[in-house]
């Protein structure tokens, strides 16, 4: 801890904190151009041990709560709502999967500001904080991957359909 504060403060600026990081990651993630994320980047790209989407739905068990998790795309006009499907079209599932990169890298970066709670609380509340990060974020990082292995399955089929009529 560098700096020592009273209690009620520090409660008071940890609250602050984290909304701000919360509000100010989501605007700034989503008023960039979706064409600044990519499913194919390092981060987002699928895993071997994804296994195509069913290390997470065995040993997660998403399909059963991934519903439940709210969606922050509806909170600025940018935003691209994930809790629904609108169209049934190869360019909207493909958007729809470069969509949860974005979202999860506005995870991520929430989940890593966690650690700067160390800087004025002490190192068990850090690790508090660290937590919080991990059980507010890591659930929809792995929302955001299993419906992006998802959506680019049904893309590709929807593309090598098309190209089948033409």
């Amino acid at each position: 801890m560098l700096v020592h504060l009273p209690m009620p403060i520090t409660i008071a600026i940890d609250v602050v904190v984290w909304f701000a990081i919360h509000m100010g990651v989501s605007y700034w993630i989503t008023s960039r151009p979706l064409s600044s994320f990519s499913p194919d980047a390092w981060l987002c790209k699928m895993r071997d041990w994804e296994k195509n989407g069913r290390t997470y739905e065995r040993v997660f068990i998403v399909r059963t709560w991934k519903r439940r998790l709210p969606d922050g795309a509806t909170l600025f006009r940018e935003g691209f709502t994930k809790k629904q499907l609108r169209e049934n079209n190869y360019a909207y599932y493909n958007d729809f999967g470069t969509e949860t990169c974005r979202a999860e890298v506005t995870h991520w970066i929430v989940f890593f500001f966690g650690f700067i709670f160390f800087l004025w609380n002490l190192w068990w509340v850090g690790l508090i904080m660290v937590g919080y990060a991990a059980v507010a974020n890591l659930p929809c990082i792995i929302a955001q991957r299993y419906n992006r292995i998802r959506f680019q399955r049904v893309a590709r089929r929807l593309s090598e359909s098309r190209n089948q009529c033409q």
